[in-house]
């Protein structure tokens, strides 16, 4: 396995974590009679700041997904795997790592710079599979 595909897997457990580290608490704070039912109308109560903090960490966490994943999927069946693209691998991982608690923790403006190279690392791998 290549070391993006590597990073690429990794991330995924990323994303199983990140999902409990939301599910868990907003279990507690709505009950499992609000979040096993169909959603029909919005909670009688409202998730805490740090566990809504979490949920938007979470899906934010999908959207960067998408675009990691096309880009390890070019750089891959591209053939395109260099020290570069490796290395940019592993920023994305370690930024999305890290962006966890700076989410959590309300950490400003370092949140914003955690996901800049996060994003940056993506669409390096992208521009360097396609030079």
């Amino acid at each position: 396995m290549t070391p993006e595909l590597t990073a690429l897997a990794l991330a995924g457990l990323l994303q199983v974590v990140q999902f409990h580290l939301f599910a868990i608490p907003a279990n507690r704070e709505l009950g499992t009679g609000y979040t096993s039912g169909p959603r029909d109308h919005p909670p009688t109560r409202q998730l805490s700041t740090r566990t809504g903090r979490m949920q938007r960490a979470m899906n934010n966490h999908f959207e960067g997904l998408i675009l990691f994943t096309l880009a390890v999927v070019v750089v891959t069946m591209g053939d395109q795997s260099t020290p570069v693209t490796r290395y940019a691998a592993w920023a994305y991982l370690a930024a999305r790592v890290l962006y966890i608690p700076a989410y959590a923790f309300g950490w400003c403006p370092w949140r914003s710079a955690i996901w800049a190279v996060g994003f940056f690392a993506t669409l390096t791998m992208i521009v360097a599979a396609l030079v």
